[in-house]
């Protein structure tokens, strides 16, 4: 498969998503906007994994190629393309699904659980979050994982689009990219770990690869059920 990642930053590339499409010998093709790249043609892609980013779904003025991502999303989705969005990725393709995108009561940094509902995940899993808004559930999507602090925490639209609010494929040199890019986030609360935690935090990661795996796995193959 040839598999498209919109990036928005530098420091949040795919991670563990790029080692899951190594063993399974996918390619990876990249659309990075922070660097003015061009939207491919649809034809090009057979699934699409839409990355973080620290920018906000409705900076739209600031960040202009926005709506044509957005609109790309739709057109995906609707096609029937396998397609992933993670933590900035979530939120655009609830966005491009026609939900509302906006502040979070609280910013969540850290290694916190969330509930899930999936198949592919166990009932309760640490995860690391770094956002600062949230989404509404699109109409006709499934509520899949949800935490204190954050309702919608992932979702399922049809068999073939899952939006994760957080980072299942978060490894250590992920981490420390986004520590270097975005440390002036960790202002310490409830919600906000220090970077010290972060790192400790690490070892949360073994635990969520063989679920993130499994879904990119029902994602590549026939949807997800």
């Amino acid at each position: 498969m040839r598999i498209r990642i919109f990036q928005h930053a530098f420091f949040e590339g795919p991670a563990a998503i790029a080692e899951w499409a190594e063993e399974r010998g996918h390619t990876l093709e990249y659309t990075r906007f922070y660097d003015n790249d061009p939207l491919p043609a649809a034809a090009d892609v057979d699934m699409l994994v839409i990355m973080g980013g620290p920018m906000s779904v409705n900076e739209t003025d600031k960040y202009p190629w926005l709506r044509n991502e957005i609109a790309f999303i739709n057109d995906a989705v609707e096609s029937g393309k396998p397609v992933l969005g993670v933590c900035l990725g979530s939120q655009l393709l609830a966005a491009s699904l026609g939900a509302k995108v906006y502040p979070n009561t609280e910013k969540e940094i850290g290694w916190f659980p969330v509930a899930f509902k999936a198949p592919w995940a166990p009932d309760t899993l640490t995860v690391c979050h770094w956002h600062g808004d949230t989404f509404d559930l699109p109409e006709g999507a499934v509520l899949l994982a949800e935490s204190p602090v954050t309702r919608n925490q992932a979702f399922q639209f049809g068999n073939n689009a899952v939006g994760l609010q957080f980072h299942m494929e978060m490894t250590p040199a992920s981490l420390e990219g986004m520590i270097e890019a975005c440390g002036h986030d960790l202002q310490e609360s409830k919600w906000v770990q220090s970077v010290e935690v972060l790192r400790q935090g690490l070892h949360h990661t073994r635990a969520a690869t063989a679920p993130l795996f499994r879904l990119l796995d029902s994602l590549e193959q026939n949807g997800v059920h």
